[in-house]
């Protein structure tokens, strides 16, 4: 089953190159969208190990990720809001539901020590994924600096996920 899972982040990660494989770099709206959709993903994986999880650390893990993504996911619906921008549906966020209803199916399969690790093993991949995404696309083509600076914001507090999930992996 955990094969299943780490296939399933891999193909996230060329569902967020769907964009830039159709020869269009994506725009502000579609930026949004993507990101906006990443992080309730992740907050929505989270709450399944709250409701799922015994473990502390895991719990801890998943507490932090329903907080922060939050607060990511408010701080981009204000600045939409702000720039009058509705944020745009695209291949890339279809992807990314399509493949994480995926993972959460298998993740519901698990309890226990095993539910754990997959889900941790998910959380490091799914965040080195999406730390890619914004690395390599989605911050360098967003136009308005205000998203821009979003979305780097971002990316540092995804780095600490990525690294927290990975020694919440570790000691399982």
């Amino acid at each position: 089953m955990f094969p299943r899972l780490l296939a399933a982040s891999a193909a996230l990660l060329f569902g967020a190159g769907v964009v830039m494989a159709q020869g269009a770099k994506p725009n502000d709206a579609q930026i949004a969208h993507i990101a906006y959709t990443a992080g309730q993903i992740d907050i929505k994986a989270a709450k399944l190990a709250l409701k799922k999880s015994k473990n502390k650390e895991v719990r801890a893990f998943a507490q932090d990720m329903v907080r922060d993504h939050t607060a990511v996911n408010q701080k981009a619906l204000a600045l939409v809001k702000k720039l009058n921008v509705k944020p745009e549906d695209n291949a890339t966020s279809k992807s990314l539901v399509q493949q994480a209803q995926g993972t959460e199916a298998s993740l519901k399969k698990l309890n226990g020590a095993a539910f754990d690790k997959a889900y941790a093993d998910n959380e490091v991949e799914y965040h080195k994924t999406v730390n890619g995404a914004l690395e390599s696309t989605l911050i360098p083509s967003a136009s308005n600096p205000e998203l821009k600076e979003l979305l780097q914001t971002g990316l540092k507090i995804f780095q600490g996920h990525q690294q927290h999930a990975e020694q919440v992996a570790k000691s399982l």
